[in-house]
């Protein structure tokens, strides 16, 4: 089965997850990924197909990139590694919207 995560800005869903603390180490890690990938003054929806296991996400692959050759794909899969999925498992789709204007 399929399940959905929606990540708007990856903020929100890091608060419902985990908390404080951990929102924001993963909102320095989506800082540090979205600089280190693309522009920040860019913005981008990117959708990821990954395997949930173990509380972290793998084996993810780009699904769709509305601003491709951009960098937005590889900032996507950066914050991946990072986004805290707590006790989910099997197939996800992750949806990535990277608002720009930062």
């Amino acid at each position: 089965m399929k399940k959905l995560i929606a990540v708007v800005g990856g903020i929100s869903l890091s608060f419902a997850l985990v908390g404080a603390t951990a929102a924001a180490s993963f909102e320095e890690s989506m800082s540090r990924c979205l600089e280190k990938n693309a522009n920040t003054k860019d913005a981008a929806t990117v959708m990821l197909d990954c395997n949930a296991d173990g509380g972290k996400l793998g084996g993810c692959k780009v699904l769709s990139d509305s601003a491709p050759g951009k960098g937005f794909d590889k900032a996507a899969l950066c914050v991946a590694e990072a986004l805290p999925i707590g006790s989910k498992t099997g197939e996800i789709k992750v949806p990535m919207r990277f608002p720009g204007g930062g």
